[in-house]
């Protein structure tokens, strides 16, 4: 489908979904965007849902202002995916052994490494790691204390709608893939920016408080810049240290096994854009680059199939695609509506956890994910369709 052109106050509302299927809340928060005078337009993706301040599957380009709480405080949220020349064959029928070694290297939820990863052992190609620690020191003061920490935690899972997974491809090929971001220092640095913009002067008259932007050429914008690109930086490095630990896991397991090309994406982050002839700051929250001939990931559920996209450049959407499938049930009201045996059901197959604990993840609080990608046909192409035979979920 292409879009609908919806008029807001301000800027234009392109939106990839239909407008009855849009709850009303995110509605009115989409209108409040619009309103907002340092918006250039808005472009809103299938998998579109209520969020803080700004819907989750928004794209909100802007002109020399970006709003924090827009962002969202999992800063670089993203997939990798990669890979491997395994096929469905190679796999054993009894995969928990292979869950089990997975959740042993990677510590999900709260949990941390005791000591920092050796990511020169690791082989990774991503390169910088000295400066990107005395960084560090550079970044707002109520984060000082948290260097240790976020060394700890850098290659972790966290908890929520993060997810490791091995995946089958439908030609039998298997694929590793991962769902994370920046993790406890992200947040920090989030919350402490959102605060700091709300208090800001030529934020007291808008829609929604939590719509408060940074403006160019100012302290706290630069601040915030440094802040946001580094915290950008620690997720794409977080993936790729876990990335490395799933390597060594399935090598261990498999010891002829080689790995294709990582494809990794953000889907919570901010860019420098050049769109329609104008320099701007396009916020993706929720949503990924879908530029020309750029590989991407949009997953389902931990039930559902999951997709590796190439991008269509469509200059409507400012040349992005959703992030998958989105929430249509709040985590509150998915587990007081199922239970943990509707979980095992709805997640036949797949080896993962089917407890209560994760009920709140449960696929049927999802969008279908095969409706969110038809309705995006013009703004991505489908490379492959992967579904999960191992989930691990923090």
């Amino acid at each position: 489908m292409s879009f609908k052109e919806l008029r807001g106050e301000g800027a234009s509302i392109r939106l990839w979904a239909d407008p009855d299927s849009v709850e009303e809340a995110a509605m009115q928060q989409l209108f409040n965007v619009s309103r907002l005078p340092w918006v250039e337009g808005l472009a809103v993706m299938p998998d579109v849902h209520y969020g803080i301040g700004a819907t989750v599957g928004s794209v909100i380009a802007m002109r020399g202002a970006v709003s924090p709480a827009a962002v969202g405080v999992d800063i670089g949220c993203g997939m990798t995916a990669q890979a491997t020349s395994l096929t469905a064959d190679d796999l054993p029928d009894d995969l928990s052994r292979l869950r089990g070694a997975i959740e042993k290297a990677i510590p999900v939820g709260r949990e941390a490494h005791k000591h920092s990863v050796d990511v020169d052992h690791l082989g990774l190609k991503v390169r910088g790691w000295h400066r990107f620690w005395s960084d560090f020191d550079d970044l707002a003061k109520p984060v000082g204390r948290l260097k240790a920490k976020a060394m700890q935690q850098l290659g972790t899972l966290g908890g929520g709608n993060h997810f490791i997974e091995v995946c089958l491809a439908e030609d039998g090929r298997v694929w590793l893939m991962l769902h994370s971001g920046s993790r406890n220092i992200g947040n920090r640095l989030a919350q402490h920016h959102i605060e700091q913009a709300k208090g800001l002067p030529h934020n007291s008259d808008l829609p929604d408080p939590d719509l408060a932007v940074f403006i160019n050429d100012t302290p706290t914008m630069e601040a915030y810049r440094r802040d946001l690109f580094w915290a950008q930086d620690y997720a794409r490095r977080n993936r790729a240290v876990m990335m490395g630990l799933l390597r060594n896991v399935v090598r261990k397991r498999f010891r002829t096994v080689t790995f294709e090309p990582e494809i990794s994406c953000h889907h919570n982050y901010v860019a420098e854009e050049h769109h329609d002839g104008q320099e701007l700051l396009v916020t993706r929250k929720g949503a990924i680059n879908a530029s020309a001939g750029r590989l991407g990931i949009i997953p389902g559920s931990m039930g559902a199939s999951s997709f590796i996209v190439r991008g269509l450049g469509n200059a409507a959407s400012f040349e992005s695609a959703s992030h998958g499938a989105g929430r249509v049930m709040s985590r509150t009201k998915a587990r007081k509506h199922f239970t943990a045996q509707d979980l095992a059901a709805q997640t036949e197959g797949v080896e993962c956890r089917k407890d209560a604990g994760v009920v709140d993840e449960i696929p049927a609080a999802y969008k279908n994910i095969d409706e969110v990608m038809a309705a995006q046909s013009d703004l991505v192409e489908i490379v492959a369709r992967l579904k999960q035979v191992v989930c691990v979920k923090g």
